[in-house]
């Protein structure tokens, strides 16, 4: 009887954190995403600022600008369009830089921010907000400057 008792508690217990962690589960998966396009910039720059920044200190450069837990900062990036690409999901990819930078910032749009980077032209002049996913930095191995790197990207109409 006491056996009996004790494996009812046990299965009890075993079902309702199951039901538990599949709650959980469920409500982690269907978060809201963080909405980039209607929070406030954290930081306004152009796009020299930032890439110069980042290769002259880039430990305090991610310090500033980027956070371990995915929540970096938002900031808007004023610079001259030097390249207008596709990623492979057919998402815009935007290179803002200056002719004299050894690097630039690439912004990458979403499917519902698309329809506005189709209408820029390179040597435009814009500002465009995003959240940053990774800093400029140079490859010894390859010799090459990488890119600032800005996801959830739209262009900022002033």
């Amino acid at each position: 009887m006491k056996r009996k008792k004790i494996i009812k508690i046990g299965i009890i217990t075993a079902v309702a954190g199951i039901v538990i962690a599949g709650a959980i589960g469920l409500y982690m998966f269907n978060m809201p995403h963080r909405d980039v396009l209607s929070a406030k910039a954290d930081f306004s720059l152009t796009s020299s600022q930032i890439v110069t920044e980042y290769l002259a200190d880039a430990s305090a450069a991610n310090e500033k600008y980027l956070a371990a837990d995915g929540d970096s900062k938002v900031l808007e990036i004023t610079g001259t369009v030097n390249k207008i690409s596709d990623d492979f999901d057919g998402k815009k990819v935007v290179l803002l830089k200056d002719g004299s930078d050894k690097a630039g910032v690439s912004a990458t749009f979403t499917p519902e921010t698309n329809a506005n980077a189709e209408k820029l032209q390179v040597g435009q002049s814009i500002t465009i907000k995003g959240v940053i996913r990774s800093g400029a930095a140079y490859d010894s191995d390859l010799e090459l400057y990488e890119n600032v790197i800005l996801e959830k990207s739209d262009i900022v109409t002033k």
